[in-house]
């Protein structure tokens, strides 16, 4: 088994729910969560919406590979509502990145672990710290916290569940 931390948000409609069914999702199709961060309620990341978002992080325990593991997530995103634009940064129903894959570091076309951003959003680091702190990001050699104490992100950010 391989273990993977995935990133978690949504800012439309009913954003826990969309969390939950994710959540149910990614345990039938991906692998068993075997930790969850808080839901956190955030700012949207470089770009303008008047909808916050709700992020969190899981753990999970997958036998696909990463390849696969993502083409689950886009079946996942897909079939919950999300649809992708030319615009990077938008509203969406859900979105799920993979963050870690073990402490592996893929640097293909299609498909970018750890993800290449993690360290810049305080949106992402906060909820890593609450499961995982003491982790070592693969590239930078760094624990979450310390990534955290480095951040430059002021985006606010509040735990709500």
């Amino acid at each position: 088994m391989n273990t993977v931390f995935l990133g978690l948000g949504t800012n439309l409609g009913n954003r826990e729910e969309n969390l939950e069914k994710a959540l149910s999702r990614i345990k039938e199709t991906i692998g068993p969560v075997i930790g969850s961060s808080s839901i956190y309620e955030t700012e949207p990341w470089r770009f303008e919406t008047e909808e916050q978002f709700f992020n969190m992080v899981v753990k999970v325990n997958t036998g696909l590979r990463p390849a696969v593991l993502m083409e689950e997530i886009l079946n996942i995103e897909s079939f919950l509502g999300r649809t992708r634009s030319i615009n990077r940064y938008t509203s969406r129903m859900i979105d799920i990145d993979i963050l870690l894959y073990d402490q592996k570091v893929i640097n293909d076309q299609q498909l970018k672990i750890p993800h290449p951003r993690m360290h810049e959003r305080r949106f992402v680091l906060e909820p890593m710290c609450e499961i995982a702190w003491e982790e070592i990001h693969p590239v930078f050699g760094k624990s979450f916290a310390t990534l955290l104490e480095e951040c430059k992100d002021e985006s606010k950010i509040g735990k709500i569940k």
